[in-house]
Formats: C-alpha cells, sequence, structure tokens
C-alpha cells in the first residue's frame, strides 16, 4: 500500500507548480548556471589556433578522447577553457574517499561532523588543482605538435609562456566548474556536478543524431540499422527506469503499543533498499579514473611519437585502451564493479542502521537485535549490490561494445544513457520534494489562521 507521502505526491499538479515560487527561482537559478556552463565550452584557450582544431578532431577520432568529449559537451575538441570538465574534480573525490577508508586519521576528521567534511572537501579542492595542472600541462605540450606532420599549427606561439597559460587557464576553468556545481547543489534544484556532466551529455545529443542520420542519408548504415539503434535505446531507458526504481524491502516490526481505543497495536514498516544504491556514481568514478591517464598519454604519446620507443610505447597503449576494445572494456567494468560495492559501504552503514533500529524497538522478525541485525542487513545488501554491479555493467559495456564493433559513429552509449536517465529521475525526484514541502507549508498556513493566535 503507498504511503500517505506518495498519495500527496502524485497528487501534484502544474497549478501547485505555479504557486511554488522558491521552486521556480531554484529552477531559473539551475537553468542560468547550466548555460554559462555551455556559454564556456565555447571560449577556447589563448594561444590556441581555432582553425587548426579541426586536425586535433581528426587525429583523436573513434579513440577514447570521443568519449571524454561527450561527458564536457564538446568542450576538449574545441579546446576552451573548460576542456577538462570536472573530470578532475571527480578524479579527486574518489582519492579522498579512498583514503578515508584507508587511513584512520581522515575517517576521524570525517567523524568530526560539518567541520570534517569542510576540511575533506578543502582536501579535495587541493587535489583537483594539483590534477588539472597535471592533465593540463600535457595537454599543452601535447597541443604544440598537434597538426605538425600536415603542416598546420595548433598553438599560434609554442613555448613555455604558453603552457603556463595554457595550465592557468585550465585549472581555473575547472575550478569555476566546480564552484558552479557546488552553487547549483545549494541554491538550485539536484546535484551540481551530475548536472553539469549530463548538460554536456545532452548538448552532444543533436550532433549524435546528426551524424547517424548523416549516415543512413549517404548509405553507410543501413535504415534497418538506425531504426534498431533507436528502439534499443528506447529499451535502455526503460530498463534503467525499472531498476532505478527497484527495491529490496526489509519487514521492520516496532512492538504493541496501546493506541486511543486501548487496542495492542503492533506497527510495521519497511526498509527499502534499492537494487543500485550506489546510483550513477561508480559509471562517472571508473570513466574520470581511466580517462585521466589515458587523457595525459594520448597528448603526451603525439608528442613523442617517433622521437623514442616510449612515445611509440604510448601509442600503441592508447590503441589498446581505445574506446570499445577488450582492454578498455575490461578495465571499465572492473571499475564500475569495485566502485558500485564501494559507494554502497559508504552510503550505507549496517552497523549504524541497526543500532537506529535498536534505539526506536525496531527488530526484523526472526533477526535478533543489534550484530545479527547488522550482519544480515550486511547479507542482503551484498546479495542485491551483485545484481546491481551486473545491471550497470551490462548498460555501459554491452551497447558501447555493440557500437563500436559495428562501427557506428553513435557515441551517446549506454554510460551517457545512464547518466542522463539517473540525474533526470533525482532531480524530479527534488522537484516533487520541493512541492511537498510548499503544499504542507500552506496546509500549516492555513491552519495557523484557522486556530487563531496561540497564547
Amino acid at each position: 500500500m503507498a504511503s500517505r507521502a506518495d498519495q500527496i505526491a502524485s497528487n501534484l499538479n502544474l497549478s501547485k507548480f505555479s504557486q511554488a515560487t522558491e521552486l521556480k527561482k531554484r529552477l531559473w537559478f539551475t537553468l542560468g548556471v547550466l548555460i554559462v556552463f555551455r556559454l564556456l565550452s565555447f571560449i577556447p584557450l589563448p594561444g590556441v589556433d581555432p582553425t587548426a582544431l579541426s586536425v586535433l578532431a581528426t587525429q583523436t577520432q573513434g579513440g577514447v578522447l570521443d568519449f571524454f568529449n561527450t561527458f564536457s559537451g564538446g568542450s576538449l575538441a574545441r579546446m576552451s577553457l573548460i576542456a577538462l570538465g570536472v573530470m578532475p574534480y571527480i578524479t579527486a573525490s574518489i582519492v579522498v574517499q579512498l583514503a578515508t577508508a584507508l587511513s584512520p586519521t581522515l575517517a576521524a576528521i570525517k567523524k568530526e561532523g560539518e567541520s570534517g567534511r569542510k576540511r575533506l572537501n578543502q582536501y579535495t579542492r587541493y587535489g583537483t588543482v594539483g590534477l588539472t595542472a597535471v592533465q593540463g600541462y600535457f595537454i599543452a605540450v601535447g597541443l604544440e605538435s598537434f597538426g605538425a606532420s600536415q603542416g598546420v599549427a595548433a598553438v599560434v606561439d609554442p613555448g613555455m609562456l604558453f603552457r603556463i597559460s595554457a595550465v592557468v587557464s585550465l585549472v581555473g576553468g575547472t575550478m569555476f566548474l566546480m564552484w558552479l556545481g557546488e552553487q547549483i547543489t545549494s541554491r538550485g534544484v539536484g546535484n551540481g556536478v551530475s548536472l553539469i556532466i549530463m548538460a554536456g551529455i545532452v548538448a552532444q545529443l543533436p550532433t549524435t543524431l546528426a551524424n547517424l542520420f548523416e549516415g543512413g542519408r549517404t548509405g553507410t548504415l543501413s535504415p534497418a540499422l538506425i531504426l534498431g539503434i533507436i528502439v534499443v535505446g528506447f529499451g535502455l531507458i526503460a530498463f534503467i527506469c525499472f531498476m532505478e526504481r527497484a527495491q529490496r524491502r526489509v519487514l521492520i516490526q516496532y512492538p504493541k503499543r496501546q493506541t486511543q481505543r486501548g487496542v495492542m497495536q503492533a506497527d510495521r514498516s519497511h526498509l527499502p533498499l534499492k537494487i543500485n544504491t550506489a546510483g550513477v556514481i561508480p559509471p562517472i568514478f571508473a570513466s574520470s579514473l581511466l580517462l585521466m591517464p589515458l587523457t595525459i598519454t594520448q597528448f603526451a604519446g603525439q608528442r613523442t611519437q617517433g622521437e623514442s620507443q616510449w612515445g611509440d610505447f604510448i601509442i600503441s597503449l592508447n590503441q589498446y585502451l581505445a574506446h570499445g576494445t577488450p582492454l578498455y572494456m575490461l578495465l571499465y567494468g572492473a571499475g564500475i564493479i569495485f566502485f558500485c560495492f564501494f559507494y554502497t559501504a559508504v552510503v550505507f552503514n549496517p552497523e549504524e542502521t541497526s543500532e537506529n533500529l535498536k534505539r526506536h524497538g525496531g527488530f526484523i522478525p526472526g533477526i535478533r537485535p543489534g550484530k545479527n541485525t547488522a550482519d544480515y542487513l550486511d547479507y542482503v545488501l551484498t546479495r542485491i549490490t551483485v545484481i546491481g554491479a551486473a545491471y550497470l555493467t551490462l548498460i555501459c559495456l554491452v551497447p558501447e561494445y555493440l557500437i563500436a564493433s559495428a562501427g557506428i559513429p553513435f557515441y551517446l552509449g549506454g554510460t551517457s544513457l545512464l547518466i542522463v536517465v539517473n540525474v533526470t529521475m533525482d532531480t524530479v525526484t527534488q522537484i516533487q520534494s520541493h512541492l511537498l514541502a510548499h503544499q504542507y507549508g500552506d496546509l500549516i498556513k492555513k491552519a495557523k489562521l484557522k486556530g487563531g493566535r496561540v497564547r
């Protein structure tokens, strides 16, 4: 039976939305920030020749950087100020979370509450600056040699001054994007970083569809194949929506309590455990960790190609790790599975949940409170996480492998669809929560008006 809150949420309509002034302000703020993000993606790095960037896109086409370019909304192909996007920030967050799980000192800082969270966020920002500076330097070095074999110079005036200006610009762009994401989270609707990633993916959707239909027009792709891709895409969206709402409800029972009529009645509730507790975090984390070294080796390999055995080795490594290759799929799938279990362990603590149930008198029928309850919750969570990890791996790898093996110019694969659908569902849920809070606020105001002044 649906709860009272679910019934009220299902009855929310557009008339309530028009009355929610605070929600409308948040939505307009979020939309304005995303527009700023899109405008920044068209501002090139200082010292880069925009006419030569087509050479860069041609040289890296079909490689792993196409995947990175999709996440950044085309900023990497244009070599804009935000070419690296928020991926360095995500990578730094991964490092800090892993360090928190391994280091007792950082674990103690995390338990300090709000002050500890602020300190860890500061460490994440420092790590973002360092990672962006390293990646930015290799990108600047690689840009100086791109197009040289075709007689085109991508950089107007190569040298140390260009490298320093490029690194400073990329660090500033990434940090500004990180700040914009934090502003969306606090003053807008939804998770800011996730919305920025989704906006970059959606911005590439028209180009992706245009390339797909252009292949049908020129005859390189058959109409049946194009129709099949569209049908599979809608099928994946429906499957993602189904799996993201799937839950394992653990029955929770409370002691019998006496009601107003003197009847002893036991309360029952459910502890909902999502099949995919980690959400969209594992694919983002895995792709971020995989793309960071590949970005460096891609540009460093172009710089040292033919100059030494090390340069040729880097080029060969990038070929083996190209998008859709078996080694790339293996590493990406392993990363998704690892972060699925890791992030689930971070966001859900069976011991803490067991203690909260014991404190409020709740228990699972047939399971003793305390350690036995924690072990049971951990057992159930581990089993459903296996299903969730298999689902994420299937969604992220199978469509992209089929696209890569068939040579289809369609870069919006399962990972991108997963991010777009998941972030959209989370944002809609937050909008419904704001509408529900606004409706309850109106009910409280009406009750105060009818009740008169309380003395």
